[in-house]
């Protein structure tokens, strides 16, 4: 068994009044690729958030390469996720500056490389999603595929031992979704990154073909492989991936 680079313990996790994760427990093996998946508003993103410290848990903990995270400073907290990458959902790529800019922006903001330096890499991280070309482009000049893999580019550019993955092919037509996974699977088996997946597609999720953690109502529900859950007697998971059986339960 690999080393947990992500635990989750009793994660607790409230908007207000409103619960959203309700003592979510799951972990993240180095170099493995874990898709955290269900409805839409069971938690996922909250999850995510809560791992990368944009959001502070009221109870439980996060731990990042063995160090509980959600006990540290933001301070504290800085060279553990300078160690991840995260590829947000509709790219957070910044208007105003060019797309080469955009993917050198952690170099220049997390390391003393030079500025030749930050070029040469951003131009290397460019090329690896297929976007050698663009590197002179603004954002706006970009298809939404283009704005997923700059942003691939970007999240990758510190070369991190986490990927994080916030519905990497929502809004994308079926054939660019499907290419951006392979992506996602050619800097998993590349590089030996480790990549989280939030999502709720299935196609998605079946080429992935990872660990799938799934959440209901802010709790764990399943944790195992997509043929597990595929075959799964779970009402939850059942409903999830054959949204077209009516449930006997």
């Amino acid at each position: 068994m690999r080393e947990p680079v992500i635990r989750v313990e009793s994660l607790y996790v409230a908007y207000g009044e409103r619960p959203v994760l309700r003592g979510v427990d799951a972990c993240v093996e180095a170099g493995e690729i874990v898709a955290i998946i269900g409805n839409s508003g069971c938690g996922k993103s909250t999850l995510l958030k809560t791992i990368v410290g944009l959001v502070q848990p009221q109870a439980g903990r996060v731990e990042l390469f063995g160090q509980d995270s959600s006990a540290l400073t933001p301070a504290e907290r800085a060279p553990l996720l300078r160690r991840c990458g995260v590829m947000f959902q509709y790219g957070a790529l910044l208007n105003s500056l060019t797309v080469g800019a955009n993917v050198a922006l952690p170099l220049e903001m997390h390391t003393d490389l030079s500025p030749r330096l930050r070029v040469e890499v951003a131009q290397a991280h460019l090329e690896m999603v297929g976007l050698a070309h663009a590197y002179d482009l603004f954002p706006a000049e970009l298809s939404g595929g283009m704005r997923k893999r700059a942003a691939l580019a970007r999240a990758m550019a510190l070369d991190p031992e986490i990927l994080f993955c916030d519905e990497p092919g929502a809004g994308l037509d079926p054939v660019t979704a499907a290419e951006i996974d392979e992506l996602l699977l050619t800097v998993n088996a590349n590089l030996g990154t480790a990549v989280v997946v939030v999502t709720h597609e299935l196609l998605s999720i079946g080429r992935l073909d990872g660990r799938i953690v799934m959440l209901e109502n802010g709790t764990c529900v399943f944790s195992g492989s997509v043929a597990e859950a595929q075959a799964a007697d779970q009402p939850a998971v059942r409903r999830f991936f054959h949204p077209a059986v009516r449930s006997t339960s």
